[in-house]
């Protein structure tokens, strides 16, 4: 038995997929795994060798974000024709990196980029075996009840507030940006066109590897949702000597870290998350992602860390302020850490409210955290009753998400349906 899993994406989108990995590997299936080269690392470290797409997504964010520091992308959109092109580079190349490797394959699961896994999809589809999306929040998939991701520089009427009306606008906008380049290379391969090319890679069956207590899936929906519970990546790595050191020193710190999130104005983030964090009396862990956090000084009640075992970690901090990824809320809600959610872009925002609702933290208003609204944020996040609740979700979050997706992907390739849809 042999699958493929692709996922273009950050480093947030790729652990999950490693986790699916793990647990399939576990079944005996054979694992082929798809992600830009800047985690062939990661790949290499736990046995998945990597089948490298496009270019690096770090330096593609960083591009982005040093953009931005002229001109935002809200006002000043790149213009469809160029949005267009990019997707047809990127929809040829993944489909031939895929199709390179996808033979002998008996399923093919994708996310991340929407050109990326339509070319997955495509490769799915010439070999006539299941394919399945999967996304890692709710509100990625359409649904009455919440309305789309804000899609930069193409904002809706405002006079448009039904939910449904507005994942429409989202289909139509999807379609006029990626349809003709997606459609133009399927037509290259002897694939029929499609006419929606959001719900053509979504399918009416995708999956969400989300903790249910932690990011429900609400029914009634039109899609019928197969949420398996986060897919958590085993991670038994000991944490380096230096950091044991330095947290058997004093008090649990607040660890800080944006993941892989370049930051517009990093050194400003350090300074007010490093000073905010000591005026509650607390040593700080800084990790340095993407952004490349740096100490503001040599102080010994601060330490900084690269990429390190969070599973590891999470469990002995005071509480956590970062970006809101899924993997990092996820992980910080399992160890039972309160939060501080400091969301960039994307579904941070939907994880700044959850973590806030579930009262095991809070949600920071805005990308851009200062002294004052760090510190806010962290006298709520460091509470005895907010750590009371983080306690207690702890015990319910579900650590089995991708045992069950990796047995019911086997079952379907199993069930010998040969067919281009979900599975």
């Amino acid at each position: 038995m042999r699958v493929l899993l692709l996922s273009y994406g950050s480093r947030g989108d790729v652990e999950p997929m490693v986790g699916l990995a793990t647990q399939l590997r576990a079944l005996g299936a054979e694992v082929r795994m798809c992600a830009p080269p800047d985690f062939a690392e990661l790949l290499d470290g736990v046995g998945f060798p990597l089948v490298p797409l496009g270019r690096s997504i770090r330096e593609m964010a960083t591009k982005a974000v040093t953009a931005t520091k002229a001109v935002t992308t809200t006002t000043n959109p790149a213009p469809p024709t160029s949005i267009s092109q990019r997707a047809a580079e990127m929809f040829a190349a993944t489909y031939e990196s895929v199709a390179a490797v996808a033979e002998g394959c008996d399923a093919v699961v994708a996310t991340g980029l929407l050109p990326a896994a339509a070319a997955a999809r495509a490769v799915a589809e010439k070999l006539g075996i299941p394919y399945v999306f999967v996304a890692y929040f709710p509100t990625y998939l359409p649904s009455p009840h919440h309305p789309p991701l804000a899609w930069p520089g193409r904002p809706v009427p405002p006079d448009v507030t039904d939910n449904q009306a507005l994942w429409d606008l989202n289909a139509e906008n999807l379609h006029e940006l990626f349809g003709e380049a997606i459609n133009t290379h399927r037509a290259t391969i002897g694939l029929p066109p499609v006419d929606n090319v959001r719900d053509h890679v979504l399918t009416d069956r995708p999956w969400l590897a989300a903790d249910p207590t932690l990011a429900p899936w609400l029914e009634p929906a039109d899609l019928a949702v197969v949420q398996t519970g986060a897919w958590i990546r085993p991670d038994e790595r000991p944490l380096p000597a230096d950091l044991e050191t330095f947290l058997k020193a004093g008090a649990p710190p607040v660890y800080v870290g944006f993941g892989s999130m370049p930051l517009r104005d990093a050194q400003d983030v350090t300074r007010a998350a490093i000073d905010a964090v000591r005026a509650q009396g607390r040593r700080v862990l800084l990790s340095r992602g993407w952004a490349d956090l740096a100490l503001t000084d040599d102080q010994d009640d601060c330490f900084a860390v690269g990429e390190v075992n969070q599973q590891a970690l999470f469990g002995r901090v005071a509480a956590v302020v970062h970006h809101g990824g899924a993997g990092t809320t996820t992980t910080a809600a399992r160890a039972g850490a309160p939060q501080v959610v400091v969301p960039q872009m994307a579904d941070q925002p939907y994880w700044a409210a959850r973590v806030a609702e579930l009262g095991v933290g809070a949600a920071h208003d805005g990308p851009t955290p200062t002294y004052e609204s760090l510190t806010a944020a962290l006298k709520t996040a460091l509470t005895p009753d907010t750590r009371t609740r983080a306690t207690a979700l702890a015990a319910a979050i579900c650590i089995d998400g991708a045992t069950t997706a990796a047995k019911r992907l086997l079952d379907a390739a199993v069930s010998g349906e040969r067919r281009p849809a979900s599975a």
